[in-house]
């Protein structure tokens, strides 16, 4: 067995079916596999988190954790006379995202973020007022 580290601001760790753990290459669509993926980002803007468009995962939840920095997670509403439901993470906390649930982020200041879920089918709607 290897004991060498897994950088995973470069690499992303996938989670098989099968209870084994694979290092490989991040990649953010084109996953079609029902694998849950863990991967870390560095951001610095809201352009680094594609603040202008929602995004949702059909078939499973999200993990949004906030490793430094802070963001604001945005939910949208069910109903398009309803405001956006939000909430602020710092450093060391974490939001699920529910299954199904229309999502984006918005940075309070640059952070080092770590997503885990599921990538197939997820699906990308730009923003009517971005």
């Amino acid at each position: 067995m290897s004991l060498t580290p897994v950088d995973l601001f470069a690499s992303a760790l996938r989670l098989r079916r099968d209870n084994q753990v694979h290092v490989e290459a991040r990649r953010m669509s084109g996953d079609e596999t029902n694998d849950w993926m863990v991967a870390a980002f560095h951001v610095e803007t809201d352009a680094d988190v594609h603040a202008d468009h929602w995004e949702m995962h059909p078939n499973t939840e999200e993990v949004v954790a906030v490793l430094a920095g802070a963001v604001r997670v945005y939910l949208r509403p069910d109903h398009a006379d309803e405001p956006e439901q939000e909430t602020r993470l710092g450093a060391g906390e974490a939001f699920v995202v529910p299954r199904g649930r229309w999502h984006r982020l918005e940075l309070d200041a640059p952070s080092d973020l770590m997503s885990i879920g599921v990538r197939r089918g997820t699906r990308l709607e730009a923003r009517a007022s971005a």
